[in-house]
């Protein structure tokens, strides 16, 4: 009898142990390859992490490519049985006309994301490369065979959440457009998640990147402001936010791709054909984070909202010390401000090097 109660209470312990940290990925998938693909490869590669599905959000690129390209990510790298549902294609105020309107007078943005990056030509001169919300350009890397979900991201987000309460962490990569939709649907969508990790907002980057110029701007709070400011006041348990200020010192090495190119697993193979770019990595940083807490060595506890003026400054971050918050409204954040580089780095090379049955 004691065997039996003791093989039982060890069967226990052992299921407890093995129960994977459960997350939605709400992502601008813009590809192949690249930050977007491969912050979802950190998650995916992770074996203590289910993926309960991925939510796609126009940003670096239009919704509906992106969604392609993440279906198609996923076929490569033995992904498939993640599900993918398209989400927001336009933000929820911020539209594409005003904000080139607003160029002329307040000066140009360094990446307007779907609606053009800005690209060298020859003669040194700089033309944007854009085209429509529905066109999909054709995909070096193959057009996938699955389909996304008949559903969208809002409701997808909370019926999950609901099924777990209190036990799913949203990683929230892209503009927050489809996150607000969501909290603004149902008002126990965040307060029953466990928590959500935001790559957003700026403080005071230290960096010579053109995009940074002016030190309070980051383009996923800038592409939807509205929807960042309901994001950001909803009832979240915890918001943990991946500042520019951290990540434009977590680059995308040529070491780094040289170690990874050396290995045949799939997601290897997947970021050593489409990942070439070297950059930062400000979405993978994120997500290794969230895994490995003690990647990040610098916090600040700040209270964050967003600028909705329509002024030079609307999508800006704005961040408040307790002393001098607002009255109302605003959340504590836990701002991430430095990491760890070396623990980061190989963190991230040995999860793309990782078998699936690892």
């Amino acid at each position: 009898m004691k065997t039996a109660t003791f093989l039982l209470l060890l069967l226990s312990v052992c299921v407890c142990s093995a129960q994977k940290r459960m997350v939605l990925i709400d992502q601008d998938g813009a590809g192949p390859g690249g930050s977007d693909q491969m912050s979802m490869l950190v998650l995916l590669q992770a074996p203590e992490v289910q993926v309960l599905g991925i939510t796609m959000v126009t940003g670096d690129a239009w919704r509906d490519e992106e969604t392609l390209h993440t279906l198609r990510m996923l076929e490569l790298t033995g992904h498939s049985d993640v599900p993918v549902v398209r989400g927001a294609v336009f933000p929820l105020v911020r539209n594409e006309e005003q904000t080139r309107m607003e160029e002329a007078l307040d000066g140009k943005v360094a990446w307007l994301g779907a609606w053009g990056g800005v690209t060298a030509t020859a003669t040194g001169a700089q033309k944007p490369e854009s085209h429509g919300p529905y066109e999909i350009p054709p995909m070096a890397e193959g057009v996938p065979a699955a389909k996304p979900l008949d559903e969208d991201a809002a409701h997808f987000l909370i019926r999950q959440v609901h099924a777990h309460p209190h036990e799913v962490t949203i990683y929230a990569a892209g503009p927050l457009t489809n996150i607000a939709l969501a909290v603004s649907i149902d008002p126990e969508f965040a307060s029953l998640s466990k928590g959500i990790v935001i790559m957003g907002g700026a403080i005071n980057p230290q960096t010579n990147d053109i995009e940074t110029a002016d030190p309070r701007h980051e383009f996923n709070f800038w592409f939807d402001p509205e929807a960042a400011h309901i994001v950001l006041r909803a009832d979240w348990p915890r918001i943990e936010v991946t500042t520019e200020d951290v990540s434009v010192k977590a680059p995308f090495t040529q070491e780094m791709l040289d170690a990874i190119s050396k290995s045949q697993t799939p997601a290897a193979r997947y970021i050593a054909a489409w990942s070439q770019r070297r950059t930062d990595m400000w979405d993978e940083l994120e997500a290794c984070a969230w895994i490995d807490p003690a990647i990040i060595t610098k916090e600040v506890d700040v209270y964050m909202d967003v600028d909705l003026s329509h002024g030079p400054s609307y999508g800006d971050t704005l961040a408040w010390p307790e002393s001098l918050k607002p009255a109302h409204g605003v959340r504590l954040v836990h701002a991430q401000m430095d990491l760890d580089l070396p623990r980061f780095q190989k963190e991230f090379v040995d999860l793309m090097t990782r078998t699936n049955s690892e």
